[in-house]
């Protein structure tokens, strides 16, 4: 799965954050410069939901 960024589609820096969820698939991807509380939000979306099973 590719997650655009504000880079394009590489990882310019490695710091540069992914948002997974409980299946481990990619959900969003973050700047380095992002600061966690700022994608708070999709934490709390992620951790609601539940793993599905494959």
């Amino acid at each position: 799965t590719k997650l655009p960024g504000s880079f394009g589609d590489f990882v310019k820096w490695n710091f540069t954050k992914f948002l997974v969820d409980r299946n481990g698939q990619p959900y969003k991807r973050f700047a380095p410069k992002d600061r966690p509380l700022s994608f708070e939000e999709d934490i709390k979306t992620l951790l609601a939901q539940k793993p599905t099973e494959e």
